[in-house]
C-alpha cells in the first residue's frame, strides 16, 4: 500500500467514523486527533462560512495541541492536518446534529418525498510550512417517500443523532429511498475525496 512511503504524516481532525473510512479507503494512514471546540458557539448567516469556519476552528485548536507535543521533536517529514465539517441545508434551515430523538424524527420526515443538501468544507494545513488551503462543496439529495417504520428504526438505532441533519444516505435502511444524489457521496458523508486530494497536493 503506497500509504506506508508517504513522505508526510497526515492528522485526522475528526473522530468521524465515516471521515476515517473515507481516508483510508484513499490509501492514507493517519493518527486521529479531536478538537475540543464548542461548535454552538461559532455563528455565520451563510452555510458556507460556517462550515469554512468551523474547519478553521478546528484546525486552529489541533494545531495548537500538535505543535505542544511537537516542539521537542525537530520532525523532518511534514505533518498534514486535514479539518472539515459539513452541516445539511433544507429550506432555509441550517442543520447540524439532531439534539434529541424528537428533533431527529421531525428532521427525516421533513427529508420524506423532499430534497435537501448537504454543504461540507475541506481545510488542510501543512504544519512545518503553514500553508493552509480551504474550499467548501455542496451536495444536492432528493429523496422519495420514507415510510415511518424507517424513520422509527433509523431514530431508535440512535447513529442519525451523531450526524449533521440526522442524514446517513449510505445506510441500507435509507439508501432504497433516495431518489437521487447531485453530488459525491462521500462528500455528503464528510470528506470530498477529490477535493481533499487537491488540497493536500496544494499545501506540499
Amino acid at each position: 500500500m503506497e500509504a506506508a512511503c508517504s513522505p508526510f504524516k497526515i492528522i485526522l481532525g475528526s473522530s468521524s467514523i465515516a471521515r476515517r473510512k473515507i481516508l483510508a479507503e484513499m490509501g492514507y494512514e493517519f493518527t486521529i486527533m479531536t478538537a475540543d471546540i464548542d461548535e454552538k458557539s461559532i455563528r455565520k448567516d451563510k452555510p458556507e462560512e460556517l462550515v469554512m469556519a468551523l474547519a478553521e476552528a478546528k484546525a486552529n485548536a489541533i494545531t495548537s495541541k500538535v505543535q505542544r507535543i511537537n516542539s521537542q521533536e525537530k520532525d523532518s517529514e511534514p505533518i498534514i492536518l486535514i479539518a472539515a465539517d459539513t452541516v445539511v441545508v433544507y429550506g432555509d434551515a441550517v442543520r447540524e446534529k439532531p439534539s434529541s430523538k424528537e428533533e431527529a424524527r421531525e428532521f427525516l420526515k421533513g427529508y420524506s418525498g423532499g430534497h435537501a443538501a448537504t454543504v461540507g468544507s475541506v481545510l488542510v494545513l501543512n504544519l512545518k510550512t503553514g500553508s493552509r488551503k480551504g474550499e467548501w462543496d455542496r451536495v444536492e439529495i432528493f429523496f422519495h417517500e420514507i415510510p415511518d417504520e424507517i424513520i422509527e428504526k433509523m431514530v431508535e438505532e440512535g447513529i442519525v443523532l451523531n450526524v449533521a441533519g440526522g442524514l446517513i444516505i449510505e445506510h441500507p435502511l435509507i439508501l432504497p429511498y433516495v431518489k437521487q444524489v447531485v453530488g459525491t457521496t462521500d462528500s455528503v458523508m464528510g470528506l470530498p475525496k477529490a477535493l481533499t486530494e487537491k488540497l493536500i497536493k496544494e499545501v506540499l
